[in-house]
């Protein structure tokens, strides 16, 4: 388990393709205390540590994480929002968070709003019923509070909806999204009682 709080902000450092990929980071954690086996939030998705050395650590991903996150577009120098997992008895600083990526997500706009940044984020109608206002997303491993939601009924799409999440300068200079622009897409986690909510009220829809 993550709180969304990223503690680095690493880059991709080599990337080898074999039967699965194999991702090298450069971070700045002190990987002598990172065990082989370890969790690490790699842009919100959980990867597992397979080897590591001074300043870097590598993870390998499947074809089906390459498919289903943005992992697959990654580059040599891509940067990398980094969490290690949750310890029972620490702060839970954001919210809980699994690691499991729900979706891709598209950054429609950037605007500066005071010393601010709010982005607008699209989602398609698989994701859309789970965002709400004021609720909690987590987007490239960053916990973030929904601030409005627009549904979108009928477009080229087949429906789903934007909302818009604010970005204070501290998360903007320390995580990915201070590099994000336009046409970016984002790694989105949908909150977990949003999705043990829904689930909840489908099976209930169906007993009726």
């Amino acid at each position: 388990m993550f709180t969304g709080i990223v503690t680095d902000l690493g880059a991709v450092r080599s990337i080898e393709r074999r039967g699965d990929t194999r991702f090298a980071f450069e971070t700045g954690y002190d990987t002598a205390t990172i065990a082989l086996g370890a969790s690490v939030a790699c842009n919100g998705c959980c990867l597992t540590v397979v080897d590591r050395g001074q300043g870097w650590f590598a993870v390998d991903a499947s074809a089906e994480t390459l498919s289903k996150t943005t992992l697959g577009a990654w580059r040599e120098g891509t940067p990398v929002n980094f969490e290690r997992a949750l310890a029972l008895g620490e702060e839970l600083g954001g919210h809980l968070v699994s690691g499991h990526i729900d979706a891709t997500a598209g950054v429609e706009t950037v605007v500066q709003e005071g010393g601010s940044w709010r982005f607008r984020i699209a989602v398609g109608p698989e994701i859309a019923p789970y965002i709400a206002s004021k609720g909690s997303v987590a987007l490239d491993g960053v916990s973030l509070t929904v601030n409005d939601v627009e549904d979108r009924e009928g477009d080229g799409e087949g429906g789903g909806a934007t909302f818009g999440v604010n970005v204070i300068p501290h998360t903007y200079a320390v995580t990915t999204f201070g590099r994000l622009r336009g046409g970016d897409r984002v790694n989105l986690e949908i909150d977990l009682f949003a999705r043990y909510v829904a689930r909840l009220l489908a099976s209930r829809a169906v007993g009726v």
